[in-house]
């Protein structure tokens, strides 16, 4: 399984993103996708606020189609994103980057696919020495 953040789906969206291809091809490629919850309001919001509500629609038909998994945060993560910021506070690690460490933590996840390295590639997990980020 591949969780996948924010910037991917945003990439992928806005032609005018330098890494607009890649992105848009590691959407396409894959079919072990899966999405936390949190990261769906986030990018939508983004994805509508530049390209508009059409483009908005088109995303959250992919989000929601077969293609991928959307991984609920439960109700036992929370403490867990928590910490993380706590623990990352000068990082300024966000609830939507911890929510993905988190879920990556519980369901024993190890790539993810993600354009901020600066997070993903400074946060330790506690299932594996580093993660497996995605594209290089």
């Amino acid at each position: 399984m591949i969780l996948v953040d924010t910037g991917i789906f945003v990439a992928a969206a806005d032609q005018d993103e330098p890494r607009h291809v890649e992105c848009a091809e590691l959407l396409r490629r894959h079919h072990d996708l899966a999405v936390s919850a949190s990261v769906i309001p986030e990018a939508a919001w983004l994805i509508e606020r530049r390209l508009g509500p059409t483009a908005e629609a088109k995303f959250l038909t992919l989000v929601t189609s077969d293609r991928f998994d959307i991984i609920d945060i439960a109700a036992g993560d929370y403490q867990q994103i928590i910490e993380l910021i706590g623990r990352y506070a000068d990082l300024g690690l966000g609830f939507v980057d911890a929510s993905i460490m988190t879920v990556a933590e519980r369901l024993n996840v190890t790539t993810i696919a993600t354009l901020n390295r600066r997070d993903f590639a400074v946060v330790r997990p506690a299932h594996c020495d580093a993660l497996d980020l995605i594209p290089e």
